[in-house]
């Protein structure tokens, strides 16, 4: 493994210089990031306070109005310059991801690089498309007299705060949306893992971009002060936090859209490629240490299968190998545990289910040394009753259950607080599709696991406790950072309206008798002749 340099404290105050004026963070309070594969401190960044963010906020709000007027293809220039950047920086992106969160090399390029680019050019080629203005059609021949349109008018500042699974695209699957939409950015990273995000920051103001889009640091003060500091909020992250952004949303009467967790079903068939099963499974519930919003956290099997696909499943499991491997080896496929805390859910997770009667078929057990590490594990004999179903685990750890059908299957499926994404295989294309409208969550994946989230054209969110509003959506997914405004124009122009002052009653009968002309359902009732 290679020795990062440690940035210290001392090389502080950290300053914004930006061309429309400096932000500097006068603070003694600094937090180290250290490396989980290791424990080696890779960084510092200030701790920001309140009036700090909200200097940065306001700053941001004074260039937004000039990014809107830029119009659809000056927006889109810039998003395609950030775009080029990522990619003429891969490596040295990946490099500082890997050295604040000990993920293996695997699993950085697609789920960051290729993921971020990708929801770039989308939202690139279709914001203008999705944001045209709506003509409306009158709802009455009472009103044949407007014309109707609806536009969709940027909210100035937008807040996104991400957790800290996923540094660049996390922050990505948001921000180009509500760019090329004409708003502002302000975003705050998790504290755990804030460097990568920082870096990439750091590109967009080195292309000379326009001052619309900067990221603050910090614990929970300064969480909260971006929701206090922004005119919409979206969130990722934990249900708690979740639930407390959502009410001060509300106190401010301000949108928000919420991702919060998840407890993924898997309901594998008795007719399902168990082949391909068995290895999405793996990939599912063990892809970035299972440290995934959507990762599958439960399987259920229907009896005739469940032997030899737990057995196919083992085979995978005792094939991967753990550890943080050097840029470009691919030496390793599960990386570290992002921090001390989710290690002791896992540990605690794991420990009940074994207390409860669950069986440990393969892993089990953190590894010695310094760094988080977990095993990719498989749990049998597992029920509702253990905490490892009840809640979210967030880590390597794979329950699989027997059930005699699909409607078994459905039915614990559904018994969960969580509601994010689920998946169903089977070789019959008609019945998973029956199947997976039964399923209560907000995504199903048919034959495949966690792919609803590169989606962008179809909704992205949650149920129940897993959160309010959609990521994605095609074009509700870049609506959601605008307020519709309607503007209601007359075809003529008249010089007084009949029901204007002063009052007529002439004029108020005339109406009366349109009204009824127009409302009613028979003739007698049309010409008044029914008492």
């Amino acid at each position: 493994m290679r020795t990062a340099k440690v940035r210290a404290p001392s090389s502080f105050p950290w300053t914004t210089t930006r061309r429309s004026g400096v932000t500097t963070v006068q603070t003694s309070r600094f937090i180290e990031v250290s490396s989980p594969a290791d424990g080696r401190v890779v960084g510092a960044v200030p701790d920001m306070d309140t009036a700090t963010v909200f200097a940065v906020a306001q700053r941001l709000r004074e260039a937004q109005p000039a990014w809107a007027a830029m119009g659809f293809a000056g927006r889109r220039m810039w998003l395609e310059r950030f775009r080029d950047w990522i990619l003429d920086n891969e490596q040295r992106l990946l490099r500082q991801v890997q050295d604040e969160t000990g993920k293996s090399w695997g699993d950085l390029p697609i789920g960051e690089i290729v993921a971020s680019v990708d929801v770039l050019n989308y939202w690139a080629r279709n914001a203008e498309k999705f944001l045209a203005p709506e003509q409306a059609r009158p709802h009455s021949p009472m009103m044949m007299t407007k014309r109707m349109q609806v536009t969709f008018q940027p909210h100035q500042l937008v807040g996104s705060i991400t957790p800290w699974n996923a540094q660049l695209a996390m922050q990505m699957l948001d921000i180009p949306a509500a760019l090329m939409a004409g708003c502002a950015v302000l975003t705050k990273a998790s504290e755990v893992t804030p460097l990568g995000w920082n870096l990439a920051i750091e590109g967009w103001k080195s292309i000379g971009a326009p001052d619309v889009l900067d990221a603050v640091t910090g614990r929970g003060e300064a969480g909260a002060a971006v929701v206090d500091a922004v005119d919409m909020v979206q969130f990722t992250g934990s249900v708690g936090t979740g639930r407390r952004i959502g009410v001060r949303a509300a106190e401010r009467m301000i949108p928000c859209c919420l991702e919060l967790g998840g407890k993924d079903a898997m309901i594998v068939l008795a007719d399902a490629n168990l082949d391909r099963a068995a290895r999405a499974a793996a990939w599912g519930g063990f892809y970035n240490a299972g440290q995934i919003c959507v990762s599958v956290e439960r399987v259920y099997v229907e009896a005739p299968v469940y032997d030899e696909f737990v057995a196919k499943v083992l085979d995978c499991t005792r094939k991967l190998r753990v550890g943080t491997d050097a840029p470009g080896s691919y030496t390793a496929d599960i990386g570290s545990i992002a921090t001390p805390e989710q290690l002791t859910i896992i540990e605690r997770h794991v420990a009940d289910a074994v207390e409860h009667g669950a069986t440990i078929a393969a892993g089990g057990q953190a590894l010695p040394g310094d760094g988080l590490y977990f095993e990719p594990t498989v749990l049998l004999d597992v029920d509702e009753t253990m905490a490892c179903i009840r809640e979210e685990t967030f880590g390597p750890t794979l329950p699989i259950m027997k059930v005699a059908d699909a409607d078994e299957a459905v039915r614990r499926a559904n018994a969960s607080e969580f509601g994010l994404a689920a998946s169903v295989f089977t070789r019959d294309h008609a019945r998973g599709r029956a199947v997976a409208t039964q399923i209560d969550s907000g995504s199903v994946n048919v034959n495949n696991v966690m792919t609803n989230v590169f989606q962008l054209s179809v909704p992205f969110g949650g149920r129940r406790n897993s959160g309010l509003g959609a990521r994605h959506g095609g074009a509700e997914g870049i609506r959601k950072y605008c307020w519709r405004k309607s503007i209601i124009e007359e075809r003529f122009n008249l010089r007084a309206e009949i029901y204007w002052y002063p009052t007529k009653g002439r004029n108020v009968e005339l109406m009366n008798k349109a009204a009824r002309m127009l409302a009613a359902g028979d003739w007698r009732r049309r010409l008044g002749l029914r008492k």
